[in-house]
């Protein structure tokens, strides 16, 4: 369907299908700590004490090179002067560590929420179900709990906790959520997530090349969406219906990206061959949605694409692969450029982008995608994808 400028009177926009969920509103949230990334590498080297000239040059090559221009985190200095051993290689910081992340995601998870709450319009007492999406934090109870407390949830809210997803999370939970709304009519599902670096934040080595990407590419933030069928006409506003998900992993690829939980936090390493992997199955996995709506044959270029940003090499692979129009990925670009690879928070960012976008073009007259991919790549490697419709 092609969305045009409206005329006086007329409905334009594509009517919901009964039954199917659909995204009713989203909301993200940030920490206060803003970093320029021309400034990083000084920073950090600062922050950790370090003077090793190489791995100076080398971040500061990779910070180039990720497209960042911008990200928020909740480290800061004040953190460091509490833990000063966050910075000092090799200790057993664990404990310190989901001291400052367990509180830093909720408080963000509930910010985030809250907006998403107000965009929807309707009281917070209305959402049945919650989806929490994190892998930035460890204990009992979890963040799902906290984050109903604090946001005023009804006690016998139903509640899913989905841990350690990765990049993956936010696709992941989505899907979660929207099984929930289609089997439970009448329902309305609050998808949270919540991610920080901290877990993670270590000094450099040139034992750790890892953690270098790590610096450069990886962001903090919360993002929240609400999910229902059948919305309420004058009061909900619907953007994108959600129609099939498919989620897949890849045999063979388990240590591809290998995180560990240890006594200094979590280590992470990634394969040089992830961009590369991801392109040589990413087409067959997509055709299994495309089938959904009848795309038959490469027809890519008339779909949007709603793509986490895992980082400027994927996007380029599979850009080359589908052989898309540099349009088609300029929300997922966009959203890598402002906020980094969130984790799971960053599929959240682009929608919201591709939102914003969507509006200027019917604004302005010209044609739009109304059938797309929901994609995202995490640790399997898992694919996790959602044929959707956009209704905005």
């Amino acid at each position: 369907m092609v969305v045009g400028a409206p005329k006086p009177g007329e409905n334009t926009l594509p009517e919901c299908t009964p039954g199917k969920a659909a995204i009713l509103a989203l909301g993200k949230a940030f920490p206060h700590q803003l970093v320029i990334q021309d400034y990083l590498v000084d920073g950090y080297f600062k922050n950790t004490n370090c003077d090793d000239l190489y791995l100076k040059q080398k971040l500061a090559r990779l910070c180039k090179s990720t497209t960042v221009k911008t990200r928020y985190v909740v480290m800061s200095e004040e953190i460091l002067k509490k833990y000063p051993e966050l910075a000092v290689e090799g200790l057993p910081t664990v404990r310190q560590r989901l001291d400052v992340s367990n509180e830093a995601v909720t408080k963000m998870a509930i910010e985030a929420s809250r907006s998403c709450v107000k965009q929807w319009g309707r009281p917070a007492s209305d959402i049945t179900h919650l989806v929490y999406v994190s892998s930035s934090e460890a204990r009992l109870p979890g963040g799902d709990l906290h984050l109903a407390r604090g946001l005023g949830l009804n006690p016998d809210v139903c509640r899913v906790l989905l841990y350690f997803m990765g990049c993956s999370g936010g696709v992941g939970g989505l899907r979660v959520a929207k099984d929930i709304a289609e089997n439970n009519p009448g329902s309305r599902v609050l998808l949270a997530t919540s991610e920080t670096t901290i877990i993670g934040f270590r000094p450099p080595s040139a034992d750790r090349p890892y953690d270098l990407v790590g610096a450069a590419l990886f962001g903090d933030g919360a993002g929240a969406m609400i999910l229902g069928t059948d919305p309420v006409p004058g009061v909900e506003r619907p953007s994108f219906e959600l129609h099939y998900a498919v989620q897949t992993f890849l045999p063979n690829t388990e240590k591809t990206i290998d995180g560990r939980l240890t006594e200094e936090g979590i280590n992470f390493k990634l394969g040089r061959d992830l961009p590369e992997i991801i392109e040589d199955h990413v087409e067959e996995f997509c055709m299994k949605l495309m089938k959904k709506a009848g795309f038959e044959g490469e027809q890519y270029n008339r779909m949007f694409w709603a793509v986490h940003p895992g980082g400027p090499a994927i996007l380029n692979r599979l850009e080359k692969r589908l052989n898309l129009l540099p349009e088609k990925l300029s929300c997922s670009r966009r959203a890598l450029s402002d906020y980094g690879n969130a984790s799971s928070n960053t599929i959240v960012y682009v929608m919201d982008y591709m939102i914003e976008e969507s509006t200027k073009l019917r604004e302005r007259g010209e044609k739009d995608s109304e059938w797309g991919l929901i994609l995202a790549f995490g640790p399997g490697i898992t694919f996790e994808g959602i044929l959707a419709k956009k209704i905005v």
